[in-house]
């Protein structure tokens, strides 16, 4: 269970004051030689703090291994919209996920349990980001592009990836908990993973939930479509698979909203993040079937345009 790292980690964000700094010193103190880096990423509306961790496996690419590296995003606009809102924002939920599942891999570590595949592990720390209008509930804005973001965490390092992000302010997930996507790679969306359902039935004890795509939601932003919100956005730079996590809820809650986080929920997407790159890493889970995948190109071509911003009027 995450449920420690997750208290522990909502008790660091849940600042005025917070910075990617904080972060690295939590983490640190569970694993002093950990692979973080922090710096500041600075945008057209401010700036925010960029956090980077590395957890090499013991047959992965780090250790001069061949075993495949995931992903692990937390998508947000920012942990907080100071001054309009006091406390940590609904659209936190991202990062918290995501700094969690760094602090219980290192602490796994200390106790002697490698993951086989290295581990990358990023998100944003913005205590004071702007709110954006967005139908039917507001978004959180991002003091930065996520153009921006994208360049920082994706990398050809990566063979697959996971992206959390809170996913509330909408009518077509309605459920409490956390949905998956399906699997999205280099403009197509594939049929959802089966490997994943499987996890996710593990993890959580339940039938799973898969929440829709729309061709738009996998298109980048700053095309002027709507989209169902940044969950999606790393496909638009990578050629790996990516997959969205979303934390999801019954009713629409507006991403700025604050008492809104639900640390089961939280800490369920955690623990189901842990788990495929635990399988990922040892090559016993798959984001997608790669022959149908090519075959899907044979037939109709590559899809690639929908990672761009399209055509000029």
């Amino acid at each position: 269970m995450l449920i420690k790292q997750i208290i522990e980690t909502f008790d660091v964000l849940d600042s005025s004051t917070v910075t990617g700094k904080d972060v690295e010193n939590y983490l640190r103190g569970i694993k002093a030689d950990a692979d973080i880096e922090v710096y500041e990423l600075k945008g057209p509306k401010g700036s925010t703090d960029m956090v980077k961790v590395r957890i090499p496996g013991t047959k992965g690419k780090a250790n001069g291994g061949t075993a495949p590296t995931i992903g692990l995003l937390g998508r947000l606009g920012g942990i907080g919209a100071r001054p309009e809102m006091i406390g940590f924002v609904s659209d936190g939920d991202g990062a918290l996920a995501a700094i969690a599942v760094a602090a219980k891999l290192l602490d796994m570590q200390n106790k002697g349990d490698y993951l086989e595949g290295d581990v990358f592990i990023s998100t944003q720390i913005c205590p004071h980001a702007p709110t954006a209008p967005h139908k039917p509930v507001p978004f959180m804005g991002s003091p930065v592009e996520m153009s921006q973001v994208n360049r920082e965490e994706v990398s050809p390092e990566l063979d697959a990836i996971l992206s959390v992000d809170t996913t509330k302010g909408n009518r077509v997930i309605n459920t409490r908990g956390f949905a998956i996507s399906p699997t999205v790679k280099e403009g197509y969306i594939l049929r959802t993973s089966e490997d994943l359902l499987e996890q996710m039935q593990i993890t959580t004890g339940r039938l799973p939930y898969v929440f829709p795509l729309a061709t738009q939601d996998i298109t980048p932003y700053g095309n002027n479509v709507h989209h169902l919100n940044s969950v999606l956005q790393p496909c638009t730079a990578t050629d790996a698979p990516v997959v969205g996590v979303a934390i999801t809820t019954e009713v629409m809650v507006p991403g700025c909203a604050t008492g809104a986080s639900h640390f089961a929920d939280v800490e369920e997407a955690a623990r189901f993040m842990l788990e495929v790159a635990k399988y990922f890493g040892k090559g016993d889970l798959k984001f997608y079937d790669e022959e149908e995948y090519e075959l899907l190109k044979k037939l109709y071509g590559p899809m690639k345009h929908l990672q761009t911003l399209g055509k000029a009027d």
